[in-house]
């Protein structure tokens, strides 16, 4: 079985301490933590935002390891400089206005280009990247993966407020992305020499500079031998974000699988496909998605089951049952979404929910580390 690696960048928010509000001290948090992160941590768009990045690793126990071990450290280095981080697709009350742009040739460039859609862009993702082995599979497995996007995105939603207010939506990430060009599911491509035409294209016609500009919710990454998925809210818990990536490693397996075997799965067009993106961008878990096959909406927990049996035959090879089946625990519990609205229905005080983010944030850290981390 070919070996789907995975790498986990997580998009933290960073908190002052005493206010609760976003802070520009992304360059503390470096600093701080040149001796233990310097190679997993990097800039954002936003001096607001710490980017946190794994190593490769060979499977999910490798991963789960390697971020309880980095998120153990990133918090240890904030506390020292009076700031906190977060999960959280977007901060409860701050202001993007108030927010600095860091100083960067690409980042000068896409805030030329986009102007307010890029300053006001101040939300955190998760993007997770499975090993494929070769560029035409990987784009005959993100074909069939569309399908699979608005499932996997429904359990990380995590952005219910937006400048202080409840916007109505679990995921109000997505509603603020969608104004950047070049988002949201990828169109169907009948090979990879496709793919590759249709980026040169945009590079040609002076459109992007690069493919990274391709800023799709699924891509077959244009430098490394991955798959991405963007499409995730940055979650709160750290078996959250575990959780996410053993089920998109799950599936990208089966499908390569099901290749293998001469089998496929139908393919749906895209406009199609968005109406279960917007559901659960509105309702997270609580949404009932169109079953295309059946021609009804069922209820969210219906396709979860059904996409958990769809994989249930690859996780015991990828060793990733039990990380896989805490979809259940998200269910039971509710998603980052559903229990910051819980907490604001019960406070009243979006500080109170900010607090709870950074809670749950660090949550079981100090118990998984073998050294614990003494957090004042």
């Amino acid at each position: 079985m070919h070996t789907f690696t995975i790498g986990v960048e997580e998009e933290y928010q960073i908190i002052d301490a005493d206010t609760r509000d976003l802070v520009s001290h992304v360059s503390k948090i470096i600093e701080g933590g040149k001796a233990t992160l310097e190679e997993h941590l990097t800039h954002e768009m936003h001096e607001s935002v710490i980017e946190m990045e794994t190593g490769i690793c060979n499977n999910i126990q490798e991963a789960k390891d390697e971020l309880y071990s980095l998120r153990g450290r990133l918090i240890e280095v904030a506390h020292q400089n009076n700031l906190r981080v977060s999960g959280g697709g977007t901060h409860p009350f701050s202001r993007w206005q108030d927010n600095q742009i860091t100083k960067a040739d690409r980042y000068d460039k896409i805030v030329s280009d986009l102007g307010d859609v890029a300053r006001s862009n101040l939300i955190f993702g998760l993007h997770v990247h499975i090993g494929i082995p070769n560029r035409e599979e990987g784009v005959r497995i993100q074909n069939i993966m569309r399908y699979f996007l608005p499932h996997v995105y429904a359990l990380s939603t995590n952005s219910p407020f937006w400048l202080g207010r409840n916007t109505g939506f679990k995921s109000y990430r997505q509603e603020v992305f969608v104004k950047f060009p070049r988002t949201g599911i990828p169109s169907y491509f009948s090979s990879a020499a496709e793919f590759d035409a249709y980026i040169n294209l945009m590079i040609k016609t002076g459109t992007i500079d690069n493919a990274k500009k391709i800023w799709w919710d699924l891509r077959v990454h244009p430098f490394y031998p991955t798959i991405e998925f963007r499409i995730c809210d940055m979650p709160l818990r750290v078996d959250e974000t575990v959780c996410l990536a053993a089920i998109m490693q799950a599936l990208t397996a089966k499908i390569y699988k099901l290749h293998q075997q001469n089998l496929s799965f139908r393919s749906y067009r895209r406009l199609m496909l968005n109406e279960n993106k917007w559901r659960a961008s509105k309702d997270g878990i609580h949404a009932h998605l169109i079953d295309f096959g059946k021609e009804e909406s069922v209820p969210y927990e219906c396709l979860l089951r059904e996409l958990l049996t769809f994989i249930d035959d690859v996780v015991d090879e990828l060793g990733s049952r039990k990380e896989v089946e805490y979809a259940w625990e998200i269910m039971k519990r509710g998603t980052g979404a559903d229990r910051q609205l819980k907490v604001l229905e019960e406070t009243g005080d979006l500080n109170a929910v900010v607090d709870y983010m950074i809670a749950e944030t660090e949550y079981g850290i100090t118990h998984h580390n073998e050294a614990p981390i003494i957090i004042s």
